[in-house]
This record gives C-alpha cells, sequence and structure tokens, in this order.
C-alpha cells in the first residue's frame, strides 16, 4: 500500500526547479499553472533568490505547483494519481497538492486557489507583528502548557517530538528566551502566524472564494491535517482547507493514520525531503522516497511497482 505526500512552506529552496524544466511534462504543467495564476512561476523556482520565495504570496503557488508538476511528470498531464496509489496527503498547503493529486481540484483550480490562499495569508500576516519557532523535544503536555503561558498556540504537530509554536512576535521572542523545560527552541524565517486565529480574515477570503468553486470527490483515501481523518467528499474537504489556515496542521495524526491503514511505502513529490524524514521518525518499517530531482522518477515507479 502506497501514498502520495505533498509537502508544505518553507520547502522551497533558490533554484530548485533548474532540473526538472528539462522536462517536457513538468514544463508544460508549470507554464499552464503559471498563466492561470498570473505569476512568473519559472523564475521564482530557478532565479528569484531566498528572500523573494520566502514571501507566503509567492511561496505558496510555488510549492503547489512544483508538486502539481512533478505528478504529471509522474502519472500524466492532469496531475491525478493513478489508481496504484491507494492515497494522498498534503502538510498545509501541500494539501491544495493533494486535492489536486485526488481529483478534488483540477490543476488550474488548484492553482488559481493556492494563490488566493497565499495572498490573503500574506494580507492577514502583515496586520500586526507576528512570527512562529519548532520547539523540538519536551513532554508534549508541558510545551502546551508553556504556550499557554505566552499567548501562542501550537500550529503544527510534526511528530517526533516536533511542534511548531505561533503567535505575537514578542511572544516568541519570549519564548526563544525561556522555552519549554527540556525542548530546544528554533526561531523560523517567517512573518506570520500561519495556522493561528491570527489568519482569520484570510479564512474569510477563503469561504468567499471557495464558495463559486465546483469540485469532485476523491478518487483516492485523503488524510486531512484536521486530526489525520479520511474525507471521502470534495466539497467538505476544501471546507476543512479553509479552516486550516486558523486551525493546527495535525501531520503527527495523519502520519499514525497511515501507519493504522497499513501503509508500506510514502512517496513525497517536489520540492521534497521534508516529510520523508519526518516519516523515518515517526513511520518506522514504512520505505520513503523524497523526489528531489528527474533522476528520481523511475525509483519512483519502481517503488509504486513494488508496493501497488
Amino acid at each position: 500500500m502506497i501514498v502520495v505526500v505533498c509537502p508544505g512552506q518553507g520547502s522551497q529552496t533558490p533554484g530548485f526547479m533548474l532540473p526538472w524544466l528539462d522536462l517536457p511534462a513538468f514544463r508544460s504543467s508549470i507554464e499552464a499553472m503559471q498563466s492561470a495564476a498570473g505569476i512568473d512561476l519559472i523564475a521564482h523556482g530557478t532565479v528569484s533568490d531566498a528572500d523573494t520565495i520566502r514571501d507566503t504570496s509567492v511561496a505558496q503557488p510555488l510549492i503547489v505547483s512544483a508538486g502539481v508538476a512533478t505528478l504529471a511528470a509522474l502519472f500524466g498531464e492532469t496531475g491525478k494519481v493513478s489508481s496504484k496509489i491507494t492515497g494522498v496527503a498534503g502538510h498545509s498547503v501541500g494539501e491544495v497538492t493533494a486535492a489536486v493529486a485526488s481529483g478534488i481540484f483540477t490543476a488550474e483550480q488548484g492553482i488559481k486557489f493556492v494563490k488566493e490562499r497565499g495572498d490573503a495569508m500574506a494580507l492577514a500576516a502583515g496586520l500586526e507583528p507576528t512570527s512562529m519557532a519548532a520547539i523540538l523535544g519536551g513532554e508534549q503536555a508541558v510545551v502546551e502548557a508553556r504556550l499557554a503561558e505566552l499567548g501562542l498556540e501550537p500550529a503544527n504537530y510534526n511528530g517526533g517530538g516536533q511542534i511548531v509554536a505561533a503567535g505575537a512576535a514578542a511572544a516568541i521572542g519570549e519564548l526563544q528566551a525561556a522555552g519549554p523545560a527540556g525542548a530546544r527552541v528554533i526561531p523560523l524565517q517567517v512573518a506570520g502566524a500561519f495556522h493561528t486565529r491570527y489568519m482569520a480574515p484570510a479564512v474569510s477570503t477563503l469561504a468567499s472564494y471557495s464558495a463559486g468553486l465546483t469540485v469532485n470527490d476523491p478518487t483516492a483515501k485523503l488524510w486531512s491535517n484536521a486530526g489525520g481523518r479520511l474525507v471521502d467528499s470534495g466539497a467538505e474537504f476544501v471546507e476543512l482547507i479553509v479552516n486550516q489556515v486558523k486551525s493546527p496542521v495535525r501531520w503527527d495524526l495523519c502520519m499514525s493514520a497511515m501507519v493504522e491503514a497499513g501503509v508500506t511505502a510514502l512517496i513525497e513529490v517536489a520540492p521534497a525531503g521534508t516529510l520523508t524524514g519526518l516519516a523515518k521518525r515517526s513511520m518506522p518499517g514504512v520505505e520513503t522516497l523524497a523526489i528531489k530531482t528527474p533522476e528520481n522518477l523511475d525509483a519512483a515507479l519502481e517503488l509504486i511497482a513494488n508496493h501497488a
């Protein structure tokens, strides 16, 4: 049983698309999406610097387009996974990629949705100084108690003893100065408290935008960041990814659910590496493959054949 997973913000690096653009299926997919979204994805994936692609309004469509184009190179131009893939899941904005992979969104719908999402979240992030920090180690209850003391929220539960906190920039500074017992605090280079109450304005924007969408039900199992549960309704999944903007990402529960379902292999689409790293710690015995460059495509096809 094999699953495809789709990474979230922070997975992008300068120039990561360069080796991909010689692949006709990948380039064609990117060109179609950049035309639909009105953003130069090729430039941002090849020559834009780290600060430029860190901008939320750039990073989100860049990451989703790369994932969808990887799927197009692997399975065909629509970006929808083949019947050999049991299920899909995405981390944060990666859920938009997963929606395309499972057939809920078309590639055009996905890139337009994520462009709206990135713009709305960037606007919300600019309303007041906020930030995020990764907390490594420590007891979960102790970590959550310290966050509550500071008025911070757990934005991501990534498994393996990693929680990402988000909230007011000053409170993140206090967390760095005096973190939870037994834990290490690492500030993240993001200007926003994603997956918290600070993103409420973005939720309103996305709810209005998505009201006009016509979507399909998923054709593969689809695990949601909302508690790691399976969702079999396209309309429900869209509602969940709208509210996900201000809700914690429970990637830990997604991984647990996949293990419980009997998953034996996991493939991460570009820009890959983060989720396979988490899986190696939290999904022992599950074979993993990160599709970082086109050279990994043959290995992915072989893995699919062995675990389908």
